[in-house]
């Protein structure tokens, strides 16, 4: 996906069919509600190949609907061209933050910032834990980090 114009974000964890999904829902949301959605370039994708053209998690699409929000998304992995493409990937944690960084050294032209989503966190919460082998609570939880942080990146690229 090509980020031509606006402000771009590129959400990342290991799959892409649990956190970052979420994150990527979560943001477009609140982007929607504030009336700016058409000023972004919003996405998601994975670090890894394991999940490529999946849906979200069940879990994580039942926690998105408790609160009202939708997605379509399937998920890919990240590509070099995201490096280029996307003013900020944001990671969910160490290991995503490795993988990136290790994939940005190998692109020429890296224009991408790459954080940690959690480094938004009013909360002061870094890591974002992968609910993956956990219950609806370790959702809620994810969802309420990426509520917390996306509130804030947003408020701070506005």
């Amino acid at each position: 996906m090509a980020a031509n114009s606006g402000t771009s974000v590129l959400f990342v964890c290991l799959g892409n069919i649990c956190r970052s999904p979420i994150a990527e829902a979560v943001f477009r949301k609140m982007a929607t509600d504030a009336g700016v959605v058409d000023k972004w370039v919003i996405d998601s994708g994975a670090t890894s190949d394991w999940n490529t053209g999946s849906s979200p998690d069940s879990r994580g699409l039942a926690c998105l609907r408790k609160h009202g929000i939708e997605t379509s998304h399937r998920a890919r992995q990240v590509t070099k061209e995201d490096f280029i493409n996307f003013q900020y990937i944001l990671g969910m944690d160490d290991s995503n933050m490795s993988d990136l960084k290790r994939k940005a050294n190998s692109v020429k032209d890296c224009r991408a910032k790459i954080e940690l989503l959690g480094s938004y966190d009013p909360q002061k919460q870094l890591i974002i834990k992968d609910p993956y082998y956990g219950s609806d609570e370790d959702f809620e939880k994810v969802f309420e980090q990426c509520m917390r942080c996306c509130k804030v990146f947003l408020e701070s690229n506005s």
